[in-house]
């Protein structure tokens, strides 16, 4: 009996070892700079948002603009409150009368959760540049250039440059329409804000305040 004892002991033994060397190498796993931004922002946490709520402001000139939203991730189920109406849908099956509200909220979401959005979505293109100055001050960051492809979406072909700091968050950006060279709107990123775990900027300013896009009545459950 003793030797089938010890046989059994070493061969859990093997085992555990083996299992260890496993976990040591998913802990040894690299992170991707745009994981590494999504982590920074807390994307780890978005497993636990149940209904995120939100307002996505605009102030231009003398103008202003706003529209709120309700969202329950895990099924989908979107309400859109503007000054006119309020339309509620689920994103698994747009159609004509939900289409225009799911436009602006890809929108607002972007704006709100882009970081996420390099990790979440596909059909895209990445890379990475060291030691870039910003355009709106003279501070250098890591660019990040996310390209979509030139198919699906209500905006193919878009590009977005992310400045970001040495701890991964976001402090400047560019979107350039359908990959143009020259930019088509540069905003900061600041007033960061932890809500339940989720990390996030909610003002984004234009070149001399032309421009002002902010976040008010920021609700995460």
């Amino acid at each position: 009996m003793k030797p089938y004892i010890s046989f059994i002991a070493l061969l859990l033994i093997f085992s555990s070892c083996k299992e260890q060397k496993n976990e040591a190498n998913i802990e040894s796993k690299e992170l991707t700079i745009a994981e590494k931004i999504a982590k920074a922002n807390g994307v780890d946490n978005w497993t636990n948002v149940n209904e995120i709520q939100f307002t996505f402001n605009v102030d231009r000139a003398d103008s202003h603009f706003e529209r709120s939203w309700v969202w329950k991730p895990k099924t989908d189920d979107v309400t859109m409150i503007t000054s006119a109406n309020t339309v509620s849908y689920n994103r698994k099956s747009i159609d004509s009368l939900s289409e225009n509200a799911d436009k602006g909220f890809i929108n607002d979401k972007f704006w709100l959760l882009a970081p996420y959005n390099l990790v979440w979505d596909e059909g895209t293109t990445i890379k990475n540049q060291d030691s870039v100055k910003a355009n709106l001050t003279d501070d250098i960051f890591s660019k990040l250039t996310i390209i979509y492809d030139s198919e699906g979406g209500y905006t193919p072909g878009d590009a977005y440059d992310f400045y970001y700091d040495s701890d991964y968050l976001v402090k400047e950006w560019v979107f350039r329409k359908s990959n143009q060279p020259e930019p088509s709107m540069i905003t900061t990123w600041e007033d960061y804000e932890d809500f339940n775990g989720l990390k996030i900027s909610k003002t984004h300013n234009g070149k001399d305040n032309s421009v002002k896009l902010y976040f008010t009545n920021i609700k995460v459950n």
